[in-house]
This record gives structure tokens, C-alpha cells and sequence, in this order.
């Protein structure tokens, strides 16, 4: 497996698990140094290998791809697999020629919202034995470009639900984790967990691809309607530039003079996040089902935007879809929650949400499709 981070990624951990316990022999090329990611395999005991090539674009790209040529060639793998869309062009420029399959794991469809990189793609993705895709909006996408059905099937990333449920954080954690914050129990609280990213040139031009500010213009007007309702964004800046775009929208949006507001920048587990609030919010303008499927498996239901394989995260009935980029839509859905917590009736939708994942994002199935996919894909070159 080969992915250009060693920091995220945690969700190919039980993929990985899945091929061991199949009896394969599994090896992870990241970029050199310590980790979150490269940290835990260590931990379990997997072979880590450092990648020569550092998934930048600058002149001494030919360099790098050809030193991880080298080290690929030198590993003789049956399958390769990789992970997001920087990993994907270099693996597939590196093993041109070379006797290997390969095997595209789509992440996030973000990217093919760009006309420049869906140009490149439209040829690109032939190099794949099979592109995977993490929902069914990143397949359409790639069915479009030209690729047919049984090369793009959908298997999920999913979510440990086990770990992610309501019983996992202890029954004090929603009022520990408010009295840390200093958000009122009796508020309604909603989160937002997401990294802050920079606006795109490619993609969404001049505006950060996860919604932040759509929230937050909605939230200005929604906390005029309801004083008592508290807003917990969750996650620093991706990068010096996300984090320089983070302080852009604080000070935009005056989230430090507003006490309805609290910005996390990081924490050590976000579940207890989850279980102190009463819904979660993803406004992204295109993403994958993401944190709605974390939350939705704690048993909080999610307010998403229409964008991306988001939707499919929630149903009708644990959950709202509101069109994208609109704070007015957006407000008229964190109005809906709010009159379902007045009710009674919000806690009815996260136990919903909870089945809805349950039912379709549980990891351990997810894993063992990819692996399905991935073991058919070796069994062609044998």
C-alpha cells in the first residue's frame, strides 16, 4: 500500500488488518519520518517503508519517480495499492512497464470537481486494473470519464463501530466535555469535525472545500433566533496555509468574541465531541460520507450538504441534506434539529443514523470488500 501521508489516513488501518489476517504479506510505502499513521503500524507490527519520492511537484519530480520505481521493483509486489489522487500519479508513472497491478482507492472525490484534473483522469485511470471508490458519487464520476462499471466498484471506508458508539466514551462524557469547554449543559450543541483547508485553485476556486464559512454565515443568523445554542468546531488548519486560512475565517467570522462559539483546534479523540453534542454539521462543497458516518455511528444525526458521496451518509430519517454552499438552506436545517431537541424527537434520529452506519459503513465489513477486490486483482496475474 502506498499513501502520501504519514499523519491522516488512519482508515486503511483495518484494511491492512484484513490482508494479514488472510494470510498476505502487506508492506506500507509512506513519506519518511514519524506519524500518526506510520506510528500505529509500527505499533502492530507492520512493515513500514520510507517513500524516496515526497509527492511534491517541483523539478525533481523525474528523481523522485524514479527512485520509487526502484524501491517498487525491488519489492516485487503482486498488487499495489494506493491512496489518494497524489499517491495515484506517482504510482502510476512509477510502474509503467513493471509486471504489477494496480489498484486505486479513491479517498475523497474533491478532485474531480476540477475540468483540468477530470481531463487527466479521462485517460489516467486506464493505468488502473480498478479504481475503488469510497462512495457511489466518486464511481459516477469516474463512469463519466469513461470507465466501466465493473473497474469502479464502491467499497467504503468505514467506521469502527465499536469504538464509535454511544456507550463507548462513559455515560459523564457529554457533561465532562461541556464543563471543559465551558458550554452550558443545557445548550444545543452542534459540532463541526473537520480539518481546515485551503481555498483550491483547482477546485471551488477562492473558497475552503469544507464549508466552514457556510456554516458560519448560517450560524450568525441562527444564534440571533436561539441565544442558548452553542457552535463547536472541531480541527486546526491543514498545513500553514489551512491554518493561516482558519485565523482568515476566526477573524472573519469574530469566533473569538462570540461566546457561542468554540474552536478546537485539535484533540486526542474526537468521540467525546460527538457524544457531548445534539447533531453534526458537514457543509462540505464535496466530499466522502466522512465525519456524518463518525457521527452517525455515536448516534448523533448529521446535517449534510448535498455534495460529494455525503448524502449517502445519512437517510431521511436520521438526517438532513441541504444543498450546497447555502447558508440560508443551512440555517433552515440547523432549525429543524433544533425544533426536533425542543421535541424530543432528535434523539429518535441519531439512533437511526447509528443503524443506517451500522448497516453500511461498519469498517470490518468495508475491509473485507476491499480486500475481496484487491485479492481478485492479484488472482489475474497468477
Amino acid at each position: 500500500m502506498l499513501v502520501k501521508t504519514n499523519a491522516g489516513g488512519m482508515w486503511l488501518l483495518p484494511q491492512v488488518e484484513e490482508l494479514r489476517h488472510r494470510g498476505h504479506e502487506v508492506a506500507v510505502v509512506l513519506p519518511p519520518g514519524s506519524g500518526r499513521l506510520s506510528d500505529e503500524l509500527e505499533r502492530r507490527g507492520i512493515e513500514v517503508l520510507a517513500s524516496p519520492y515526497d509527492f511534491t511537484m517541483d523539478r525533481y519530480v523525474p528523481i523522485g519517480l524514479l527512485r520509487l520505481r526502484a524501491l517498487l521493483r525491488r519489492l516485487r509486489p503482486d498488487v499495489v495499492q494506493y491512496h489518494l489522487i497524489a499517491s495515484a500519479y506517482a504510482v502510476r508513472l512509477a510502474t509503467l512497464g513493471l509486471p504489477v497491478h494496480r489498484v486505486h482507492m479513491v479517498a475523497g472525490p474533491a478532485y474531480l470537481e476540477s475540468r483540468l484534473v477530470r481531463s487527466v483522469e479521462r485517460m489516467m485511470w486506464r493505468l488502473d486494473d480498478v479504481v475503488i471508490c469510497s462512495c457511489r458519487y466518486a464511481s459516477v464520476r469516474y463512469g463519466e470519464l469513461g470507465c466501466p462499471p465493473q473497474r469502479r466498484p464502491v467499497a467504503v471506508y468505514g467506521v469502527d463501530t465499536d469504538a464509535f458508539s454511544p456507550d463507548a466514551t462513559g455515560p459523564d462524557q457529554r457533561a465532562k466535555l461541556r464543563a471543559e469547554l465551558g458550554i452550558d449543559q443545557a445548550a444545543f450543541l452542534a459540532v463541526m469535525v473537520s480539518h481546515v483547508y485551503p481555498p483550491m485553485r483547482l477546485v471551488r476556486s477562492g473558497r475552503g472545500v469544507k464549508g466552514h464559512e457556510v456554516l458560519l454565515a448560517a450560524w450568525r443568523t441562527f444564534r440571533r433566533r436561539h441565544p442558548e445554542a452553542h457552535l463547536l468546531l472541531v480541527g486546526g488548519g491543514w498545513t500553514g496555509a489551512g491554518e493561516d486560512y482558519r485565523r482568515q475565517l476566526s477573524d472573519q467570522f469574530d469566533v473569538t468574541g462570540d461566546p457561542g462559539v468554540t474552536w478546537v483546534e485539535s484533540v486526542p479523540d474526537v468521540r467525546p465531541c460527538y457524544a457531548a453534542a445534539d447533531v453534526s454539521v458537514s457543509p462540505s462543497l464535496c466530499d466522502g460520507p466522512g465525519s456524518a458516518v463518525e457521527a452517525g455511528s455515536m448516534g448523533v444525526p448529521s446535517i449534510v450538504s448535498a455534495a460529494g458521496g455525503l448524502p449517502e451518509a445519512v437517510t431521511e430519517r436520521s438526517g438532513w441534506v441541504v444543498p450546497p454552499a447555502d447558508p440560508t438552506a443551512l440555517l433552515g436545517a440547523l432549525d429543524a434539529a433544533y425544533q426536533g431537541w425542543v421535541a424530543g424527537t432528535l434523539a429518535l434520529r441519531g439512533r437511526l443514523a447509528r443503524r443506517h452506519v451500522q448497516a453500511s459503513f461498519d469498517d470490518l465489513r468495508a475491509a473485507a470488500e476491499v480486500a475481496d477486490i484487491v485479492e481478485d486483482v492479484a488472482a489475474r496475474r497468477r
